[in-house]
């Protein structure tokens, strides 16, 4: 595999709403560098299977959240998120995360509403699927243990670049591209500002001139101790109702945990509402070694709860919400 400049060149503008079609296989291959990736983002086994669809543009990935090192936000090149394209895991030992997949606009071609449909979609090459399933793989641990590669354990080399608050242009780009509306662009940023000055008041300024002790938006605040524990054995299709952010924050410790597993404000945006149980999740790829996580308690995954970037500058990476079962009631099936 080379990389090939000129397809670098040939990236478009992308709008959300926008139809493309995802290029066929061998053109994406050929822009890929040896080890499977376009500006150090890895190009997936898991995608193989859409090429040659016709999918619409969800999201610009123009930034992200750096989930693992807490740098903040940053900033991406050439980059979409498809509608509803979540990666399966298949080729990552079932990796159960459902991250949004990540598009570089040199795999897409924009696509005319006119244009005729393509009668059938060729079959993936299983030499190609070969290759790519072999670079999603890193060495084993000392102990056995295999890890991977993936977009989300490769995202810091793909987006090495912070991109701060202060920087205007994103909350632009946010509307321009069709990521989020004004007022939505215009909350974050506010919020962002906001919690600048928290975290300067907790750590400079005496306590009574702090705003409900420095804490962020949301004013999440758990308690010392030992977090209690929940089982409920909630199943895929069962109706729950996400208990109220009192509720909730009995159960956290002073870092915003329960048992290892975080709550935060974008989650405590949902409390109150009832929704579907996606699914029951166990195994994750853990995004700093390459390591398959496995959980002694499955968490909750439940339908249509994802981040929205409310509180975080618009990032568009709708990462899914999980949840302890202890958050969440049972709820009786409407005229049950």
């Amino acid at each position: 595999m080379t990389t090939v400049d000129a397809v670098r060149d040939s990236s478009v503008a992308l709008r959300v709403g926008q139809l493309v079609e995802v290029r066929s296989a061998e053109e994406i291959m050929a822009t890929l560098d040896e080890n499977g990736e376009l500006g150090a983002l890895p190009f997936m086994p898991e995608m193989l299977q859409y090429c040659g669809q016709r999918l619409t543009v969800g999201k610009i990935a123009s930034k992200l959240c750096d989930t693992m090192t807490r740098s903040g936000m940053r900033r991406m090149a050439d980059a979409v998120h498809l509608d509803g394209v979540r990666c399966g895991g298949e080729q990552h030992d079932g990796c159960q995360a459902a991250c949004l997949i990540y598009w570089k606009t040199a795999w897409l071609r924009p696509v005319e509403q006119s244009e005729t449909a393509p009668t059938s979609i060729t079959e993936s090459n299983p030499t190609i699927m070969l290759q790519l399933i072999d670079i999603s793989r890193r060495p084993a641990d000392e102990d056995g243990a295999p890890r991977f590669r993936c977009q989300a354990t490769e995202l810091l080399r793909a987006a090495p670049d912070v991109l701060p608050m202060r920087n205007l242009g994103q909350y632009v780009d946010d509307v321009r591209t069709g990521n989020v509306g004004v007022a939505w662009s215009g909350r974050s940023f506010f919020i962002g500002l906001f919690n600048r000055y928290q975290d300067h008041s907790r750590h400079r300024l005496p306590t009574w001139l702090q705003i409900r002790g420095g804490l962020p938006w949301g004013f999440l605040k758990g308690t010392p101790g030992k977090t209690p524990t929940g089982q409920s054995d909630l199943q895929p299709g069962e109706l729950v109702r996400i208990k109220s952010k009192a509720e909730i924050e009995k159960t956290l410790n002073e870092q915003l945990l329960n048992r290892g597993m975080g709550f935060d404000a974008e989650m405590a945006r949902f409390c109150g509402r009832t929704a579907r149980v996606a699914r029951r999740v166990d195994h994750i790829i853990d995004e700093k070694t390459g390591r398959m996580i496995y959980m002694k308690s499955p968490c909750i995954v439940l339908e249509g709860v994802i981040c929205e970037g409310a509180y975080n500058a618009s990032c568009p990476r709708g990462i899914p919400a999980y949840w302890r079962e202890i958050w969440l009631d049972r709820v009786e099936e409407p005229g049950g």
